[in-house]
């Protein structure tokens, strides 16, 4: 596997995955992992992951799940590159393909209701709020620079079949505008976790799903706290980042 340069190889502590990663560019977090972790997926079934990135959900999706068939949807062209050499390091070609495109315009690269599950790990801060990174990897996969939490939630939508189900993350100071854009594009919520740094904090970190279509009924579900004390995470944590069963 040829690696460019500032590249390495992570072990995903999972199935035996691994994945490229670029120190100079933008890398995982515990948030994609929770995100592969709340993400149902059924034998068969056809997943979207906009915004893919390096394309560690989906990977880590199929490693957890040893089933269904993935897309991830990516803009910069560099990340893609790389991101299919993650697809071809673990051998997962057959199952999991990265595509360059806009999220924005999705519905018109992909047939309008033919994924059964949609993931996402959007920007999470809106545009010239914040400090962004001077690194343009960096800043286009935290900040909406590319796209608009509203774009998100409309194409979504326009992937997803009837029935389909749909999951996200993101930041708890956003949720009355995610669920009010989820709502009016047909996204009924359906379930809710709180993240916390640990006990003592407030949430940083919300996991979102909904159903198209679906009914009015959401269920918000036991917190996740990330680290029982600093430096050291918690049962939780681990059993996500390593236990192998699905």
């Amino acid at each position: 596997m040829i690696l460019r340069e500032h590249e390495r190889i992570d072990d995903l502590m999972r199935r035996g995955y691994r994945i490229i990663q670029n120190e100079q560019k933008f890398c995982f977090g515990v948030d994609a992992a929770l995100l592969a972790w709340f993400a149902e997926v059924r034998p068969g079934e056809r997943v979207m992951d906009l915004c893919s990135g390096t394309g560690v959900v989906a990977i880590l999706m199929d490693a957890r799940n040893a089933c269904g068939d993935y897309t991830g949807l990516e803009i910069q062209e560099d990340m893609v590159e790389m991101a299919s050499r993650s697809v071809l390091l673990n051998q997962a070609e057959d199952h999991i393909r990265m595509v360059q495109g806009d999220v924005k315009e999705a519905s018109s690269l992909f047939p309008k209701g033919s994924f059964d599950v949609v993931t996402v790990n959007p920007p999470y801060m809106k545009h010239n709020v914040g400090l962004i990174s001077p690194k343009k990897s960096i800043a286009i996969a935290r900040a909406e620079i590319l796209l608009e939490l509203s774009d998100v939630l409309r194409e979504s939508a326009k992937l997803l079949r009837t029935g389909g189900r749909f999951y996200m993350i993101h930041r708890p100071g956003r949720l009355p505008e995610i669920l009010r854009l989820m709502q009016e594009n047909s996204l009924q919520p359906e379930r809710m976790i709180m993240v916390h740094p640990n006990t003592e904090r407030e949430a940083t970190m919300v996991l979102v799903s909904g159903i198209r279509g679906g009914r009015n009924s959401l269920t918000v579900e036991a917190p996740v706290f990330v680290h029982e004390k600093p430096g050291v995470y918690t049962e939780k944590i681990r059993d996500i980042y390593h236990n192998d069963k699905p």
